[in-house]
């Protein structure tokens, strides 16, 4: 049967071997549109292929599988490298499938889209001829093949079936498939083109796991490898293994399941199964979104899976976005997203563009809230710490597609309005609040909180400061991306102030834990500003106060009161503070806080804030001491307490001995008149049994602040335990006070009485031995002490044998032999000794203390005393020839006893005594002639002493004369006397060899000669090859003098004469040198260079004068000797060269011509020296180098600044080649490498030509550009004036840095100026968006002069120029369109929008003008305007309502919305005429009216645009409210019987008020205290009465044209607002249980619709609790429980006073009377009766 259809196919449809077919025509036409189709799609085949297998019908019970088998066998014998089978157990080809198979655009899948068939592409099975030649099917009895070439018969390809006998056979198929298993129904066998082998095997790799994830029908995909050697085989398989928690949802037409999918694949060891929540909802197909191609399709089917773990992937990209098969567009979302998009043809993405695409994309958002908020919340088992991880899967990156960021800000904007966030609620109960309500806390503060939790404290109020807690396992670092995604901030820092302050963390929890919270508030007292909280006013520091009890300090009450120590010494101090009665006023730490501060790990941050933010300071003993020192000044007990504390503290080691020593300089003493001192120099010990009384008897020095010890110090004293002797007191006080008694005893800066007379024996040495002890320990006598006792005449002496006192610095104590000899040898002078006689031996072991107050033992101090007072005569009179010889005698006598004569030398040398040539001399000034001298008398008149005078016999002294300083030989000590006492200076002319050797020898001695050099300086005193010269003038030449060669060049240079001078004179050359002759080269450069100078400026140096220099100037070079510079400024900066140019120049400013030159010589004018035969000739090339290292430029890559003097551009700039612009251009480089400042002028002629070639023609400098690929993004070679790199080369760009010197803009960032200029020439909107995109790019900004227009385009080359001001970005509600320019409509990009309104001021949205504007006209047209527009209109009003904003809405508003009772529809009418409804009541009667006059307000109610803000601007616009406009006209109520009723008694009660505040604390809610404040108030002032009669109100209106709108109504309760009265009508007795219902409806209807009128939408809710505490007559218990379960709480601060609640009890005792008696008449049930 197969066979025969397959024959009648071919004959009659393709007239094969049968009657010619009339559409064999357009058969060729069709397949001839199928191959262009095929080949131009970029199609994957392997995609097609499975959504046809997917779109097959399969058996039941049979699982629909497809399996790919690749082998290297060619089974059909057709010589294809390689063979692809597919084989799937569908039902099987029908006859119907095979006819549809051999045309073309006649699918059987035409129509079904709604069935569930996925197949749109038009291509479907013909895809597989872009593999293979010759596909072939085997199926239901069919086997068949097509060919891609036309058949022989027909001329048709593709579509003509040919029959199969053989190769392949299906015993060949079944041995690939393997023969455990029966061929499935249908198999498609592809020999494979030999150039698709590769992307076949790449394809078949790449099927994504996940493929099968929405693919209703296939269960099982697999791919596998056949090949010779069955160990290279491979197998891959997926598959979903199972399907659970299937759960529908009809309220919102979705279902959800988890699916777990298996992938097997041979050799990989990773994960190979992951689960996937998955989300389906069904979604109506919105009218604006259908397109004809899928116009049969009703809803949209969104699916969402969402993967429980890692991915399954093939190593390649991990598809976002499903087509029931994987597109490659990457989502960067965490879930997968699925459904019917259209697509590209190459299946690769969807269309963004595409309407139906973007209506799909609109319903993704509200799919993954519904989703996700199932996922969170379903599982009411799961904990709370799971929860945190399925957050996992929000959209938190940004994805690279516009289209998907406004999907994943949509998902965003829907979960910040959702309960989706997981709370800390610390009781059994979750949680979930909006991210809004909800704060993160700091790391460290949740591990106090669960710290403190383990050790008891609770936190069930925890929710009550402020903000709902996040979960701790969600406030963890890993989620941050999560919470900010969802815009979940800290807890403000009062939070934490509220929280310490509402629990019993201080005192609750352990020491250690108490330190943490310390740790965490230090931590963040400035970083979070914790400083500025009410943490300040907490009581959170703990101190021991006087009854030993801890206590709390508040942090800002701690300073100068709480102090802290170390641990080992804390109890000591807490101790002694007692005794000292906190006489300080401050208290300790606790021990265990300090203890436990001790092994806090964070102790120095926890220390630091304690002392500097806290003010506790931390003090160690001795600071604890010095603190207590100024409140011991007035209280004599407590000094005497100190001082045993401070022995205490010393004896237990708590104060060291310096500590005690440094406290002890400041302790108030008491002294023996029982007052404390506080300042004192000296302390002395008691006065009984004192040594310092017998010496100086009572305490002379009390006026120099020594305070004697009283006798308190001598008693016992006793501490806490610790027992203080008095000895041991006395002691302390005498080791570190310092109390003394001689001799230990340091004196003060006084004299001591008892010295002004003889002192006995016993007093003598009891004051040496004071000395003694004082000088032991390097103590310093005070001045007036010492001075006393040196002056004092106590000291017994003998003076010639007689006995008397005298002051010891009078005294001598000599030894008794040489004592005798300077008695003896002395002229007439008397020495005072010391009675050894009378004082024993003894005084002599006191020689020190004697030296010390003035007592003389030396000899030599003898001698000075006899020298003293010879110069005493010496004074007073002049001394003869005998004196002066016997003194000279008694020099001889002294040596000859072997006396030091030094000392009455040295007393005798300074007088002016000795008697010379030039009158009377000090010795050392006098000389005693010989021959030696003969020299020198030549030059210098010396002091010689006078021989007439002492005769011959003077010559006799030459020793003592030389004793006395007097000079007697000629030696190195005598150059400077020659040199003081030097003759005239002129005198000193024409000197002889040796005259002028002696003048130089004394410059040589002495460092400073100016007297001698400034004699001999302007002196003709030295002989020249030319005769007596200056110094100035002279030459000192040597034969090492290489410069010598530089005097021969001018001949006019006198040289120092050597014959005459000898050898010596060369010795001299620094003396020389100092008198000014000219000895270095430095020297002869100067005056050579002065030389050259005054040649070169008379243009007198010759060639020869030039031959010689250079040669000279090789000698010195090849010597090395080194130019001073003032010779190298010269030669280089004088004009001595001739150029060509035919002048002179220095060298730098020459050129020596050269080879290299020649290329720059066309375009410049250079400075070449002459080197004509008429002048320097050929011979000065000989001097190349020389010339170079003298300047000259030899090389032309050292002459750049050459080429930028002598620039000659010329005319034509075409006639500028190549060649000599990279000429110039090296130029322009080596200045800039040799880092010189390129000329001004050169530059300015460069830019003043238009010598560089561009695109755009030959350019300035300033007009060029440098292309490089850093444009490429931007704009093209041809968009703009870029050099021409095809005319210079592609080595222009290596100028880059060059051309950019030179004004060539070369930075992209640079170059928007240029290219800007050119914008508004252009038409091509392509060109121009590159321009803009360009322009942005590099945030150019323009210039008040230029042209800001900006282009719309009306095609790609047509378009128009507009004004900014005509623009706006962006018009999300579309209201616009007629007035303004919206550039988003066109197809500029974000950033370009951004652009615009960044630089040419388009405004991003229309402004409150526009607005305005936009209003008047719809005002003007009188027609009505849509809810979205008025939504819209009136959003941005609210939105943009201030002070600023108010007189221009005020103005230009005069209609307001109103809208219709009847109808959706809303009409503009006279703001006179319109009224807000305040009123519910009233408010209901008028909506009657026949014209609306109330305010619009939107529907539903938006939570953008709330009624209380509309409202707020409605009264600002001056709408009034209906209750102050309605007249009431006529009222029963005023007609009938009133009854006043005690509203606090009947129905005001606490709980009433409770109920509200609870209720209005809502955070949802939003309202802030004023609000919540103001809603209460308006029923605390009401007055109530009641009536039995039934009330009717009446009420009229006027409007502005003079109508007048009348009603009535009847009503139980009513509250007239004008009044502030609320009128109730009695209930009728019977019924009483309707009644009573009846009445709390009405009671809760009017109250809640009195409070909240402005936010109608909440009235239900409170009405709805108020009338449930009615019913409990607002009992407290009852409505305490009602507002548990209905999870209501008041704020802290807003709670009733306990005066109230007194109030509200006696109020109850009354209606307890009052109910009884309605019971008894039935007006309240009984079971109401049992709750009271």
């Amino acid at each position: 049967m197969a066979k025969e259809h397959v024959e009648e196919i071919r004959r009659a449809k393709f007239s094969i071997g049968g009657e010619p077919n009339p559409l064999t025509e357009d058969l060729h036409q069709a397949v001839k549109n199928l191959s262009a189709e095929l080949y131009a799609k970029d199609v994957h085949f392997l995609m097609e292929l499975i959504q046809n297998a997917e779109d097959n019908e399969y058996p039941e019970g049979v699982d629909p599988s497809l399996e790919f088998v690749i082998t290297s066998k060619d089974i059909t014998n057709t010589g294809a490298p390689a063979t692809l089978l597919v084989f799937n157990n569908e039902k099987g080809f029908s006859r119907k499938n095979v006819e549809s198979i051999c045309s073309v655009g006649r699918s059987t899948k035409k129509g079904l889209r709604k069935r569930g068939y996925i197949g749109e592409k038009g291509i479907g099975f013909k895809s597989v001829f872009l593999i293979t030649s010759q596909p072939y099917i085997f199926s239901n009895g069919y086997q068949i093949r097509f060919n891609e070439k036309p058949c022989q018969h027909c001329n048709l390809g593709y579509i003509v079936p040919e029959w199969v006998d053989e190769d392949p056979t299906l015993s060949v198929i079944q041995s690939v498939y393997g023969s455990s298993a029966a061929l499935p129904t249908t198999t498609l066998v592809l020999p494979l083109k030999s150039d698709k082998v590769k992307p076949v095997k790449d394809q078949l790799s790449s099927i994504h796991p996940e493929v099968l994830l929405f693919l209703s029908k296939i269960k099982r995909l697999s791919v596998r490898e056949d090949n010779n050697d069955p160990r290279l085989n491979t197998v891959s398989a997926i598959s979903i293994s199972s399907e659970k928690n299937f759960i529908t949802l009809k309220s919102m037409d979705a279902e959800s399941f988890t699916l777990h999918l298996t992938a097997d694949v041979s050799g990989n060891q990773d994960d190979t199964e992951c689960g996937y929540y998955m989300w389906k909802q069904r979604f109506p197909v919105k009218q604006e979104n259908k397109v004809e191609v899928r116009s049969e399709v009703e809803e949209w089917v969104v699916t969402l899976a969402f993967p429980n773990g890692k991915r399954l992937d093939r190593g390649g990209s991990m598809p976002g976005i499903y087509s029931f098969l994987p597109t490659e567009t990457i989502t960067n979302f965490p879930f997968i997203i699925q459904a019917d998009f259209l697509l590209a043809s190459s299946r690769e993405n969807i269309l963004w563009d595409n309407k139906w695409n973007a209506g799909i994309l609109d319903c993704v958002a509200v799919a993954f809230l519904n989703a996700f908020t199932s996922l969170i919340k379903s599982s009411e088992t799961a904990p709370v710490s799971s929860l945190p991880n399925q957050f996992r899967f929000l959209p938190v990156k940004e994805s690279s597609h516009s289209k998907l960021n406004h999907v994943r800000d949509a998902i965003k904007a829907k979960l910040l309005n959702e309960t989706i966030v997981p709370c800390e609620s610390y009781t059994g109960q979750k949680l979930f609040r909006k991210p809004s309500e909800v704060g993160r806390l700091k790391p460290a503060f949740w591990s106090i909180l669960n710290s403190a939790r383990n050790q008891g404290v609770s936190f069930t109020n925890i929710s009550s400061h402020g903000a709902y807690l996040l979960t701790s396992s969600f406030d963890q670092l890993e989620y941050n991306s999560i919470l900010e995604f969802l815009e979940i901030q800290a807890v403000d820092n009062e939070w934490y102030a509220k929280c310490i302050a509402g629990s019993n963390l201080v005192k609750g929890v352990s020491e250690e834990l108490y330190l943490q919270l310390l740790v965490f508030i230090a931590e963040n007292w400035v970083v979070s500003s914790f400083c500025r909280t009410n943490i300040t006013n907490i009581p959170l520091i703990k101190y021991v106060g006087m009854d030993g009890k801890v206590n709390l300090f508040k942090v800002n009450g701690c300073e100068n009161k709480l102090l802290a120590a170390e641990s080992n010494y804390i109890s000591w101090l807490i101790s002694w503070n007692t005794e000292f009665h906190c006489s300080t006023s401050q208290f300790f730490l606790p021990a265990v806080t300090h203890q436990a501060i001790g092994t806090c790990l964070k102790k120095h941050t926890l220390k630091t804030w304690l002392m500097e933010k806290v003010k506790v300071t931390f003090i160690s003993v001795s600071e604890y001491a010095d603190k207590l020192i100024p409140s011991l000044k007035s209280d004599r007990k407590l000094a005497l307490t100190y001082a045993c504390f401070l022995y205490q503290s010393l004896k237990n080691s708590y104060l060291g001995g310096n500590e005690v020593l440094n406290l002890c300089t400041k302790m108030p003493i008491v002294d023996n008149y029982g007052h404390v001192i506080v300042r004192r120099d000296g302390v002395l010990v008691p006065a009984k049994g004192s040594k310092w009384v017998e010496l100086i008897g009572s305490n002379p020095w009390r006026q120099h602040n020594y305070v004697e010890l009283g006798e308190d110090y001598t008693r016992s004293l006793s501490y806490f335990g610790n027992f203080t002797s008095g000895e041991d007191l006395v002691s302390f006080m005498k080791t570190y006070v310092g109390a003394s008694d001689v001799p230990h005893l340091s004196p003060p800066n006084a004299a001591v009485p008892t010295l002004s007379s003889p002192l006995t024996i016993e007093n003598t040495f009891l004051l040496l031995t004071w000395l003694n002890s004082l000088r032991k320990k390097s103590v310093r006598l005070p001045d007036h002490f010492l001075s006393s006792i040196k002056n004092g005449s106590w000291l017994k002496i003998s003076l010639s044998g007689s006995p008397g006192y005298r002051p010891p610095s009078e005294s001598f104590m000599l030894d008794s032999s040489s004592g005798g000899i300077l008695q003896n040898g002395s002229v007439l002078v008397d020495i005072p000794l010391v009675d050894v006689t009378f004082y024993g031996a003894e005084i002599k072991k006191y020689k020190e203390e004697l030296q010390t107050i003035g007592v003389r033992f030396e000899n030599s101090e003898a001698c000075e005393f006899i020298g003293d007072r010879l110069m005493y005569l010496v004074a007073s009179s002049t001394l003869t020839r005998d004196n002066v010889v016997s003194i000279l005698k008694f020099i001889q006598y002294l040596g000859a006893h072997y006396i030091p004569s030094d000392k009455f030398v040295n007393r005798i040398k300074q007088g002016k005594w000795l008697r010379t040539s030039r009158g009377d001399m000090i010795p050392k000034n006098s000389v005693l002639f010989c021959s030696e001298w003969n020299a020198a008398s030549q030059i210098s008149d010396i002091p010689f002493i006078d021989k007439g005078y002492y005769g011959e016999e003077i010559h006799s002294y030459k020793k003592e004369l030389k004793l006395l300083g007097v000079l007697v030989n000629f030696d190195e000590s005598c150059y400077q006397l020659v040199s003081d006492n030097l003759k005239s200076s002129s005198s000193l002319t024409s000197l002889s060899s040796e005259a002028m050797l002696l003048m130089l020898r004394c410059i040589q001695k002495f460092g400073s000669s100016d007297k001698l050099v400034q004699a001999l300086k302007n002196k003709k005193c030295l002989k020249t090859n030319i005769g007596y010269r200056c110094p100035s003038e002279c030459f000192l030449v040597t034969s090492e003098s290489e410069w010598g060669c530089l005097l021969q060049v001018f001949k006019t240079f006198p040289v120092l004469d050597a014959n005459y001078y000898r050898w010596s004179i060369f010795s001299m050359a620094q003396e020389l040198k100092k008198i000014g002759v000219m000895v270095d080269f430095e020297d002869a450069a100067k005056e050579f260079a002065r030389t050259f100078k005054q040649q070169a400026s008379a243009s007198s140096i010759t060639k020869e004068n030039v031959f010689s220099f250079l040669e000279c100037f090789r000698k010195l070079k090849e010597a090395k000797v080194k130019f001073p510079e003032e010779l190298k400024k010269c030669i280089h900066q004088e004009k001595w060269l001739k150029t060509k140019l035919g002048d002179y120049k220095s060298p730098n400013e020459c050129i020596l011509f050269g080879a290299d030159w020649e290329a720059i010589s066309s375009i410049t004018i250079l400075p070449f020296i002459d080197d004509s035969n008429n002048f320097y000739g050929g011979r000065i090339h000989d001097y190349q180098v020389e010339l170079k290292q003298l300047g000259v430029k030899t090389d032309f890559k050292d002459g750049a600044k050459f080429v930028a003097a002598g620039l000659y551009l010329p005319d034509f700039s075409s006639s500028i080649t190549p060649a000599s612009v990279y000429a110039l251009l090296d130029s322009v480089k080596r200045l800039k490498e040799a880092a010189f400042e390129i000329p001004a002028k050169f530059l300015e002629k460069l830019s003043q030509k238009n010598w560089i070639k561009t695109h755009f023609g030959y350019k300035r400098p300033n007009e060029c550009l440098v292309f490089s690929s850093v444009w490429d993004p931007y704009l093209k070679r041809d968009d703009g004036p870029f050099i021409d790199e095809q005319f210079y080369g592609s080595q222009i760009e290596s100028y880059k840095d060059v051309l950019s010197h030179l004004g060539v803009i070369t930075n992209i960032q640079e170059g928007c100026g240029l290219i800007a200029s050119y914008l508004h020439s252009q038409s091509n909107f392509e060109r121009i968006n590159r321009f803009y995109n360009y322009l942005s790019e590099f945030k150019w900004k323009p210039g008040e002069e230029d042209d800001k227009s900006i282009w719309l385009p009306r095609g790609t080359v047509n378009g128009e120029w507009v004004s900014p001001e005509d623009c706006v970005l962006h018009d999300k509600n579309n209201l616009f369109g007629d007035q303004l320019n919206v550039l988003d409509k066109f197809k500029y990009e974000l950033k370009i929008l951004h652009f615009f309104a960044d630089i040419y001021n388009v405004k991003v949205h229309p402004s409150v003008d526009d607005y305005c504007s936009l209003w008047k006209k719809w005002e003007a047209s009188g027609t009505k305007i849509t809810h979205t527009e008025c939504c819209a209109f009136w959003g941005f009003v609210v939105r943009n309502w201030n002070s600023n904003t108010e007189e221009t809405f005020n103005k230009s508003l005069s209609k307001l919305p109103v809208s219709s009772p009847n109808s959706d529809e809303i009409y503009l009418s006279d703001k006179r005429d319109v009224f807000i409804g305040d009123d519910l009541f009233v408010t209901d009667l008028f909506q009657s009216s026949p014209c609306p006059i109330f305010v619009w307000y939107p529907q539903p109610s938006s939570k953008t645009l709330t009624r209380i803000a509309l409202v707020d601007a409605y009264k600002k616009l001056g709408v009034r409210t209906i209750s102050e406009s309605a007249h009431k006209n006529v009222s029963d109520i005023d007609h009938v019987k009133l009854e006043p009723v005690a509203s606090k008694e009947k129905f005001l009660k606490k709980g009433l008020f409770k109920l509200i505040l609870g209720f209005l604390a809502d955070p949802n809610l939003k309202l802030d205290p004023a609000r919540r404040h103001e809603a209460v108030g308006r029923i605390l002032g009401l007055e109530a009465f009641e009536t039995v009669d039934p009330m009717t109100v009446k009420y009229s209106l006027s409007l502005s044209c003079g109508d007048v709108i009348n009603v009535e109504a009847e009503r139980m309760i009513r509250w007239d607002k004008q009044s502030s009265k609320l009128f109730m009508q009695k209930t009728e007795e019977g019924c009483v249980q309707k009644n009573v219902i009846e009445r709390a409806s009405h009671f809760a209807e009017v109250i809640s619709e009195g409070m909240l009128w402005e936010t109608e939408e909440l009235v239900p809710q409170l009405s709805e609790l108020i009338r449930l505490g009615y019913l409990v007559l607002f009992d407290e218990e009852a409505i305490e429980y009602l507002m548990k379960i209905k999870n209501l709480q008041m704020f802290e601060k807003e709670k009733l006073s306990d005066g109230y609640a007194g109030e509200v009890k006696l109020v109850f005792l009354l209606l307890f009377h009052v109910l009884h008696w309605l019971l008894m008449f039935c007006f309240i049930p009984r079971f109401l009766f049992q709750y009271m």
